[in-house]
């Protein structure tokens, strides 16, 4: 595996691999790596052969008071779990390399970026599509994963990529989860004992809300209810947002037709966790 730190060197590497007539896949993280990101990289060593896994803990998509300085930081694990996983290149930019001395470009997506965890965390996905924007600028790669888990971030990023001509095709993989349900998330790591326990009343309360619909139910408010009463039933969860929204735009539905994706985000203790899942 090898490790690089600089834009120039990646597409230098990039340019290589694709003059070899090598496909390249990209896994975009920013560490903190579980068997969810192991699983983008099995995906794309099948479609691709070549993975490029880049590790940066993107400063424009935190805000105010979040977690930046204390999100979860260990190169050496991560690093042993690329290699493990095959992945022939690590990019792990350096200070300056994706957003360089005296920035001034942002990429937004209007509308999508404002719905959901976009209310709470207003700016965040502005930081999220720039720097996946970056990403696939540098690295060039024929296609690009994520994780189901984070729905609105993936489908933002796959319009902002539609609309601004990206080579490479955005691939979403099925969310990996736990036993008891619960999403795997860096952020589970700041989880307590007692909060891991309550934690996948998240997904429990989803699936129920996604078992009306899926027996016929149609009325949105009345599926929304269902899945606030179970989160209400436990006394860790502090809910953030429970909503119905359309699979493609992100704008709220009244009616479960066609594809809807049910999304929530709650707290527990200092760890914001988010699930959805989709419908029809």
């Amino acid at each position: 595996m090898e490790s690089v730190t600089t834009a120039a060197r990646m597409k230098e590497v990039s340019a290589g691999t694709r003059a070899a007539g090598r496909r390249l896949g990209l896994v975009p993280t920013m560490g903190a790596l579980h068997e969810g990101h192991l699983s983008l990289v099995q995906k794309a060593l099948a479609e691709c052969g070549t993975v490029v896994l880049s590790i940066y803990v993107n400063p424009l998509q935190f805000g105010p008071g979040e977690d930046f300085e204390r999100y979860p930081r260990d190169l050496g694990r991560d690093a042993a779990l690329a290699r493990g996983a095959g992945v022939a290149i690590l990019f792990v930019p350096g200070e300056g390399e994706v957003h360089i001395a005296g920035h001034r470009t942002r990429v937004e997506v209007e509308g999508m970026q404002d719905a959901l965890c976009g209310r709470s965390r207003p700016g965040h996905f502005r930081g999220v599509t720039t720097v996946v924007a970056k990403l696939l600028a540098i690295v060039r790669p024929h296609a690009a994963y994520f994780g189901e888990k984070d729905a609105q971030q993936f489908r933002i990023v796959r319009r902002m990529a539609r609309d601004l001509h990206a080579e490479a095709t955005l691939v979403a993989c099925p969310t990996v989860r736990e036993a008891d349900g619960l999403a795997l998330s860096s952020r589970n790591a700041y989880l307590t004992p007692e909060e891991r326990r309550a934690a996948p009343v998240l997904h429990r309360a989803l699936e129920e809300g996604a078992g009306l619909a899926r027996s016929g139910v149609r009325d949105a408010g009345a599926i929304l209810e269902r899945v606030r009463r179970t989160l209400a039933s436990e006394p860790l969860a502090r809910v953030d947002y429970v909503e119905a929204v359309d699979d493609e735009t992100l704008a709220p539905v009244a009616e479960v037709r066609g594809r809807v994706l049910l999304a929530a985000a709650a707290w527990f203790g200092r760890a914001r966790l988010i699930d959805n899942v989709t419908v029809g």
